[in-house]
């Protein structure tokens, strides 16, 4: 979904001789992995507001509270995969040449990152909903996601994860990437160095989100072996059908009984990742509809970006915890398709306007 996923693998390997760099395929499966995974976590989040309805409690309204966990069962893929991709783009689609356009990347996913908190927050406060002072979450966004923009919490390991994997492909072909290596050392050092000056300063430091945990970087490696398997290999997917229906069911299950929400280093959420991803992988995608495909999967970080606004103002006050099983469902279809239509419109919309730099 962020921007730096666009191009695929090599048609060819060129003889050594050859100066001319091989065409690369375009993988139309992952343009339809990315608008899958898009749309995936909206539901997750229109789930959500039915849940927080009931405030997580099945006796304050069942069907308002069925209706979002079985949306929540089926999303936990979704943010795993954005690593599987990354992981896909740096390692194997589209390799780093050089730190200069490592660093292009970093500005193409670090820039609609902080601009979108900044519109978050404003926001917000025209809405007279933030609970802290705007210049202390906007202090406290620069180092992790703040409230009420909390669903780019990810962007703040996806980043420092495909620098990781660049730093290190490029001392694989024997550069010297030193800014990516400082950034990296920034990163490992910044909670520890804020924690001393907050106890040498006594007054309160962010917390740090910048970084990333063993499960990201393993769906990141993982996702790469995967998405580059050639066409074919994958012969029997059947059981896949039968096994992703049945991870829903346990992420149901866990989420229910045990915790909500889900981590998504649970094995339930590690194996439903793999099933999708090979359920999806080398798809063939009909050429008629390729490019309209190509189109929605660019829009796709766009619409990612901005439709936690639209939940605020469209499907929060719509949603009531005693709602009926029925009623529920229907009404959470419908809230999806609406807040689905209104990202990916304005997204569509800023990309005619020259805006996709800024605003993803």
């Amino acid at each position: 979904m962020p921007n730096d996923i666009a191009v695929g693998l090599p048609q060819q390997r060129s003889a050594p001789s050859e100066q001319a760099a091989a065409p690369r395929e375009h993988r139309y499966d992952i343009d339809l992995m990315r608008l899958i995974c898009s749309a995936t976590v909206m539901l997750g989040h229109v789930g959500a507001q039915f849940i927080h309805a009931t405030n997580d409690n099945p006796a304050k309204g069942s069907g308002s509270y069925w209706a979002g966990h079985v949306a929540e069962a089926i999303n936990p893929f979704a943010v795993p995969m954005y690593f599987a991709i990354a992981g896909w783009a740096v390692l194997v689609g589209a390799p780093p040449r050089d730190s200069a356009r490592m660093w292009q990347r970093i500005v193409r996913n670090t820039v609609p990152l902080f601009a979108w908190t900044a519109i978050y927050l404003v926001w917000a406060w025209l809405r007279d909903r933030n609970d802290r002072p705007m210049t202390e979450l906007a202090t406290d966004s620069l180092f992790g996601s703040v409230r009420p923009a909390y669903h780019l919490w990810f962007m703040y390991n996806y980043i420092p994860i495909i620098v990781l994997l660049a730093f290190a492909m490029m001392i694989r072909a024997g550069k010297r990437p030193w800014g990516l290596g400082a950034a990296l050392f920034g990163i490992a050092v910044l909670p520890s160095v804020l924690t001393t000056l907050g106890e040498v300063t006594d007054h309160r430091m962010p917390s740090v989100a910048w970084g990333f945990g063993t499960y990201s970087v393993v769906y990141a490696v993982g996702g790469a072996m995967l998405f580059a398997l050639p066409a074919g290999v994958v012969r029997w997917r059947w059981p896949l059908f039968v096994l992703l229906p049945l991870t829903m069911a346990g992420c149901l299950w866990y989420n229910t009984q045990i915790h909500y929400v889900i981590p998504n280093a649970h094995l339930f959420v590690g194996v439903m990742c793999v099933c999708v991803l090979l359920l999806i992988s080398r798809v063939r995608i009909p050429e008629k509809w390729r490019p309209l495909l190509q189109k929605l999967a660019g829009a796709a970080l766009g619409a990612y970006m901005v439709h936690v606004l639209f939940l605020e103002e469209v499907v929060a006050p719509l949603v009531s915890a005693d709602l009926r099983g029925p009623m529920a469902g229907l009404l959470l279809v419908g809230l999806l398709i609406t807040i689905l239509a209104l990202s990916f419109a304005a997204s569509l919309l800023w990309g005619k306007l020259n805006l996709r730099r800024l605003l993803g």
